[in-house]
């Protein structure tokens, strides 16, 4: 077992702030190098400590799974070193669960003999820090729309005859409702990646095409590196 490290509290702050002696000074004209490494530095150990607590619960479980999969291997795996030394900047940099369980599955899937070429992991992992969560939603969504449906109990229309894909994704998610301006800028994200086959969801088609999946082989390959190798 691995033994749960304390972590950092809002006491830590504080703490620091009346150690230093800048809890009695004004905010206006105190020094910002002395002022923000006290606001971050607590969270960032924390996030340290979580981020090291959770992938290795999670190495631990690959290694009960896959056979023949040893963890001290992965000592004299230096294209796994660095890809999780890269993961560890970026989960440290982001707060969002749905990046932070995509860092966590690239980290887990780099462990293993199958993992992409060392330069394909780093620019994944670029691309999840630089992605926000709804970037992750869509691809994942227009790998398959209508296995994503049945996976999030989302029933579409019954009958769409004809229509464009961007119905389908605003069904599935009501918070993008009439937001094309704001869905359309992901799209593009992701077609100038290299992950989706369009940048546009606008065009109308049959049944057929508006459930067609819309990513490139490169776009599957990373949904499968950012994708849960435990279940």
């Amino acid at each position: 077992m691995i033994p749960e490290q304390p972590k950092a509290s809002k006491g830590d702050y504080a703490y620091a702030l009346a150690k230093a002696g800048i809890s009695k000074l004004p905010i206006v004209g105190a020094p910002i190098a002395e002022i923000l490494p006290l606001i971050i530095a607590p969270p960032m150990e924390r996030r340290r400590t979580e981020w090291l607590k959770n992938i290795g619960e999670r190495l631990k479980l690959l290694e009960e799974k896959v056979a023949g999969f040893r963890l001290e291997n992965l000592q004299s795996n230096e294209t796994f070193v660095t890809t999780a030394m890269h993961a560890s900047q970026a989960a440290i940099r982001n707060h969002q669960e749905e990046k932070l369980e995509a860092l966590q599955n690239a980290v887990l899937n780099a462990a293993l003999p199958n993992a992409p070429e060392e330069d394909l992991q780093l620019m994944f992992l670029d691309f999840v820090d630089s992605f926000t969560p709804w970037h992750l939603a869509i691809l994942k969504f227009f790998d398959n729309p209508k296995e994503w449906g049945q996976q999030h109990a989302v029933t579409f229309g019954e009958h769409y005859y004809m229509g464009s894909p961007s119905h389908i994704l605003e069904e599935a998610f009501p918070d993008l409702k009439g937001k094309r301006e704001y869905y359309d800028l992901f799209v593009k994200d992701l077609f100038s990646h290299g992950l989706m086959s369009t940048d546009s969801l606008h065009t109308t088609m049959t049944e057929g095409g508006m459930f067609a999946s819309r990513t490139t082989a490169m776009g599957k390959q990373f949904l499968t590196f950012i994708g849960s190798p435990l279940e």
